[in-house]
């Protein structure tokens, strides 16, 4: 009876064990975003979010794993349970908050219009009347296009971004639209410097733009919620998000 009751608290703490470190997967969108993230050479994922992750699963002593899924299915494929948290530069809104929980933001930043270098300067709607805009599908610009730029310009929609970039660069649309960090990579790349330039940030709309980028997990998941924030707080505390923050940028991602 001793033996088996030694047995028995053996298993007990094995799985205790186990579920401390109960592995948390990280669902990403499939394609190159960067700085935030990309694959290398060898088919290795990197970049700040990359980079982000990993101090946050330190810091909750948890074992991290990636699941790759395409960006309009982040959302479905978290309620479906293929992955635990979204973490892929997805702004928090009113219309998502509807569907799923955000941790706390782990960086903000403006959105552009950018576009052919010579062209019209300025992002408001009077500035692109009679132009075509490209966007990505299921973003925040394309809500912030129907709401301010529908009446004055056209919208051309992608899959992905860089689909939107290579049509810019050859002429078949006059602006792109997107967040500002991944669309000043672009302008920075031998790709982009040629053929385009910066056109100006949009007017913010909080309500349609986000409150800023955090993870998102499924309604009620509240304690993975929080054990999120908390490692989130911890990071940026420990000084550890301006480490990874000054590979990057020359500035504090955090925003407002």
């Amino acid at each position: 009876m001793k033996v088996l009751s030694i047995a028995l608290a053996g298993a007990v703490l094995a799985l205790s064990g186990a579920a401390a470190q109960a592995e948390v997967r990280f669902g990403i969108m499939n394609e190159s975003y960067q700085p935030f993230f990309a694959k290398d050479a060898s088919g290795k994922w990197e970049g700040w979010e990359i980079d982000m992750m990993d101090a946050v699963c330190a810091e909750m002593h948890e074992s991290c794993s990636i699941v790759e899924m395409s960006w309009d299915g982040l959302i479905p494929a978290l309620q479906a349970k293929k992955f635990d948290v979204i973490w892929s530069s997805m702004s928090i809104t009113d219309e998502r908050s509807k569907t799923i929980d955000f941790t706390d933001k782990y960086y903000n930043t403006p959105s552009k219009l950018i576009g052919p270098k010579e062209g019209k300067t300025g992002a408001g709607p009077d500035d692109v009347a009679g132009t075509t805009i490209g966007i990505q599908v299921s973003t925040v610009q394309s809500e912030y296009y129907k709401k301010y730029f529908a009446e004055k310009a056209s919208e051309k929609t992608y899959q992905t971004l860089d689909e939107a970039l290579q049509d810019l660069a050859a002429g078949r649309v006059d602006y792109v639209f997107a967040d500002s960090m991944p669309l000043a990579e672009f302008l920075k790349s031998d790709f982009g410097k040629d053929c385009c330039e910066d056109r100006g940030d949009v007017a913010n709309d909080p309500a349609i733009l986000g409150y800023g980028v955090a993870g998102g997990v499924r309604k009620g998941e509240d304690d993975l919620r929080e054990k999120l924030n908390k490692a989130i707080a911890a990071v940026r505390a420990s000084g550890k998000y301006a480490e990874i923050s000054k590979k990057y940028f020359d500035f504090d991602p955090y925003g407002n």
